[in-house]
């Protein structure tokens, strides 16, 4: 259950969490899920299922896909773009990697973190895909990406091809 007690600057604890996830066809049945910079995705994806295990679960492009391994997941992303074009970041470096949790009140989330102080990078919007997303830099120069799920959408409504064990 959601708490709807307004969030405090003064108040250290974060919005409750039910860890239950509205279903969505375009995202992992997951939380937390990490996301991979790569030069070659298709060469990561090759590598990553014939040496670790994982399957494809979706592709989207030649250029991002979803890994699943077990219940966990990962996304694979061509190279991230560098810092100095992303939003203001702070140097000149290039991302490569940023985590993805799921959340089920994204706006509660975003408000109680911008009460805590957090950089917020990208205001919380709406994908074609299904999700509101919110991002967030972390003390350390971590990007943080905050999903909701507020429609259940076929990937292929958006261009993303759904694989039956790909790999």
């Amino acid at each position: 259950m959601v708490s709807t007690r307004p969030p405090s600057r003064n108040d250290p604890t974060p919005p409750s969490v039910n860890l239950a996830m509205s279903p969505n066809r375009s995202m992992p049945d997951c939380v937390v899920i990490p996301v991979l910079a790569y030069a070659d995705v298709g060469a990561a994806i090759t590598w990553l299922c014939a040496t670790f295990g994982f399957t494809v679960r979706l592709r989207i492009g030649d250029h991002r896909a979803q890994l699943i391994f077990g219940s966990a997941a990962v996304v694979v992303t061509q190279g991230l773009a560098p810092k100095a074009v992303v939003a203001d970041l702070p140097t000149d470096a290039a991302l490569t990697h940023s985590i993805m949790l799921r959340v089920p009140d994204v706006d509660l989330h975003y408000a109680h973190a911008v009460s805590r102080g957090a950089r917020i990078i990208q205001l919380p919007q709406t994908f074609p895909y299904g999700e509101k997303q919110y991002t967030a830099e972390d003390l350390g120069g971590h990007l943080w990406t905050f999903s909701q799920t507020v429609a259940d959408v076929d990937p292929a409504a958006w261009g993303g091809v759904l694989s039956a064990n790909e790999c």
